[in-house]
């Protein structure tokens, strides 16, 4: 509190005020001095197992445990002293009593903490002669193996199964000397496989089972980008060798994430040596697709695409986006077919309704935007629909992190049993598909429900009515109208109300954002609007069509029909998502591809171009929080190019024969550079970005006369992967597949 009054104490004669309740090891921390530890981890219970940080207090019998010391006034603190540091000597020899000392075979040499320590206090002998205590290593599943000689029994692992990820995966076996880390199915896990118990180890008991044995951390360069699976923008630090990623982590806890991956951010990165990838372009001659040149591949798409406005008109394309490619791309992407084509024939597959969103918020939509770090900081969260475990894993970490850490309040609306049930205050079981007519209740109290259910949604928003903040996060089992309802109702609560709409993908949000539906435009203005329209005209050219497109379920039926007569699809399955069952393309005359791999799509078609994926390239994309976070190339593929890239080759040859202007950016920054100044709410801080950080995305809405925002239902609809699936995109991951668990997916 902003009156609170702080504590003055000196730590190595130099004076330091902490608020009331701060751990000694934390004040020691914030002025720069560092407490060694092994069992202590921030955000997790206090243990005091190991005894490294061990301190010297003034008037004090004997040495403390800085991690559960908490700073008194007037506290005089000494944590380098001769006895503190014969202490932590003595300390580190006892721990070494059966720790082997295979350091040059140990995967986590050279980033050992246990190591660190032996080298800085010089424990270099030991008055132990027994043989040391010897079991060997243990497989306890595909990612992780443990070797119990080198566990030092701090018990981090434990901590971050049971209290940060609420799984209880792991325990301690056997007693005293022969204590062991024990899994929780005898000599294998079942469990989320997220791999935060390696990262959390401080030494080599837990290893990664991509990474065992491969090189060593000197030998990597590090690269830090956004996880390209779902959409809470999970950052990550990939380890490159020769321009193989070889393993995945966040051990520097930066990005809105901090220490939290799931088995997807940590494990789902194999996708980019899969076998099956497309290298080089492909052209259908005689029913079969070949080879060909990149010039041959581009000549003939710009070619057939203007036959086909010069016989049909702009109307006759429809391109289809991607909710994995960069925003630089999904920019790109609509004026391509804005600008170029003629069309407004332009969509994605919409995993959640944020233009329902903004138009619902309105001009309020910047202030009532909700971040993942302000969900870790909410004191209540009204949670409908989605099950954030599954398909937004950052969510839940965080929505768990508020209720462990801040005494959070969670309110569930949901049509199924979902992990975080447990931990909910209150949890109304609705049908299936019942989560909008639950809104129009609270809303209006008008929708005819069972008498049960009135009663406990009258229950539940009598309780919604005391909370003086409030978080709402919803998923596709809202959009359009009921969106409305939902704001309508936050708009009468007392308190403060903010609001998450959950997708599926790493960039659901950026696609949306910029344009990547068929009757919006860059910042979801109307593409009948003014204002906007002039401001793109003018960097794009004039003659932007007016009237909205096609939405992709209806372009992929018009064009099975013929009616359609080329679909130009970036980095999507639309023949799998919207098609007939039989995945055929119809009576389409031309079907032009960006694809890492033949998925069905991509089989159809008459011009594939190989695309990069989001770890092979630079840009920006934007999480389900509207929090926009950069991109880093961490590997060089053969063969395949960008989506940017792509997209650049074809304005060019579209240009020369007369349709349409080039695109002359050289670079994802100078798009970027453009966007922020096209759309409000995307003129963003570098700083923030460059740094690693992610800023938020304020974009507002304003209605210019449109009638309330509304979607045909079924248009918009989540994929229903799980921490194991990851759209087509999963299918790939060897790994993933490769896990027991992963056979529950959907």
């Amino acid at each position: 509190m902003a009156d609170q009054k702080l504590v003055t104490l000196k730590i190595n004669d130099r004076e330091i005020q902490v608020a009331p309740g701060t751990l000694v090891i934390e004040a020691a921390r914030r002025m720069g001095t560092e407490v060694p530890s092994f069992c202590y981890y921030p955000g997790l219970s206090l243990q005091a197992a190991c005894r490294m940080c061990l301190v010297e207090v003034e008037k004090a019998p004997k040495l403390m445990t800085a991690c559960t010391l908490v700073a008194a006034e007037g506290m005089v603190v000494r944590t380098d002293s001769e006895q503190v540091r014969q202490a932590r000597k003595a300390m580190l020899e006892f721990l070494l009593t059966n720790h082997p000392l295979d350091c040059p075979v140990c995967d986590k040499g050279g980033e050992c903490e246990l190591q660190d320590m032996v080298f800085r206090y010089g424990a270099d002998s030991s008055r132990f002669i027994e043989e040391k205590v010897h079991r060997p290593e243990e497989k306890w599943s595909e990612v992780v193996y443990y070797d119990a000689p080198r566990c030092i029994l701090c018990f981090r692992c434990v901590r971050v199964c049971d209290e940060g990820m609420g799984v209880k995966a792991l325990g301690v076996g056997m007693r005293g000397v022969n204590s062991v880390i024990i899994p929780n199915q005898g000599d294998h896990l079942e469990c989320e496989e997220c791999g935060m118990c390696i990262d959390i180890c401080p030494v080599g008991a837990l290893t990664s089972g991509t990474y065992r044995y491969k090189t060593r951390p000197w030998e990597m360069q590090y690269v830090s980008t956004v996880c390209t699976h779902c959409s809470n923008g999970c950052k990550t630090t990939l380890s490159v060798r020769n321009h193989e990623i070889l393993r995945a982590n966040n051990r520097d806890l930066s990005g809105i994430n901090k220490e939290f991956l799931c088995v997807k951010g940590r494990f789902g990165f194999d996708f980019t040596k899969h076998p099956e990838r497309i290298r080089q372009p492909l052209l259908r001659k005689d029913g079969k697709l070949y080879p060909v040149s990149w010039e041959e591949a581009a000549e003939a798409a710009a070619t057939r695409l203007k036959q086909v406005l010069d016989a049909s008109g702009g109307d006759a394309i429809g391109v289809i986006g991607s909710n994995r490619t960069s925003n630089e791309e999904n920019y790109l992407l609509q004026r391509l077919a804005r600008a170029n084509f003629g069309t407004n024939n332009i969509d994605h597959h919409r995993t959640a309704d944020y233009a329902g969103l903004h138009a619902a918020l309105g001009e309020n939509a910047a202030e009532k935007q909700l971040g993942m770090g302000d969900l870790e900081q909410a004191t209540a969260v009204l949670l409908i629909g989605n099950d954030p475990t599954q398909q937004n894993p950052l969510v839940a970490w965080q929505i768990r992190s508020a209720i462990r850490h801040n005494g959070a309040r969670l309110y569930i609306l949901n049509g199924g049993e979902i992990k975080l049930r447990r931990q909910a205050k209150q949890y109304v079981r609705l049908g299936a598909g019942q989560e909008a007519a639950a809104v129009r209740w609270l809303a209006q109290g008008k929708e005819t429900l069972t008498a049960e259910l009135v009663s406990e949604l009258t229950a539940l928003k009598a309780q919604l009515e005391t909370e003086t903040e409030l978080a709402i996060v919803f998923g596709a089992e809202l959009s359009g109208a009921a969106i409305g309802e939902l704001v309508a109702f936050g708009s009468r609560l007392s308190g403060r109300v903010r609001y998450m709409a959950l997708g599926d993908y790493a960039n659901s949000r950026g696609a949306a954002d910029l344009g990547v539906l068929p009757d919006r435009l860059p910042g979801y203005a109307h593409v009948d609007d003014g204002h906007a329209r002039k401001v793109f005209e003018k960097l794009w050219g004039s003659g932007l069509p007016a009237k909205a497109g096609l939405s992709a379920p209806k372009m992929v039926e018009a064009a099975q029909a013929g009616k359609l007569k080329a679909l130009y699809v970036v980095g999507a399955n639309p023949l799998k998502h919207f098609g007939k069952r039989d995945g055929s393309r119809g009576n389409l005359e031309l079907l032009i591809v960006h694809e890492l791999f033949l998925t069905e799509t991509a089989q159809q078609a008459d011009i594939i171009f190989p695309a990069a994926s989001a770890y092979e390239k630079d840009g920006s994309v934007t999480n389900t929080a509207g929090e926009i976070q950069l991109l880093h190339k961490a590997a060089e593929v053969m063969g395949p190019r960008s989506d940017f890239d792509l997209l650049r080759i074809l304005s060019h040859q579209m240009e020369k024969l007369g349709a349409g202007k080039a695109f002359h950016y050289r670079t994802a920054e100078a798009v970027f550079e453009e966007i922020g100044k096209a759309v409000k709410g995307y003129d963003v801080a570098q700083a923030g970005l460059v740094t690693g950080g992610a800023e938020a995305a304020r974009i507002a809405v304003p209605r210019n006369g449109h009638a309330p925002y509304d979607v045909p239902a079924g248009l918009i609809f989540s994929a229903q992967d799980t921490l194991f699936s990851s759209g087509t995109l999963g299918r790939y991951c060897t790994l993933l597949e490769s896990l027991p668990e992963s056979e529950a997916k959907p």
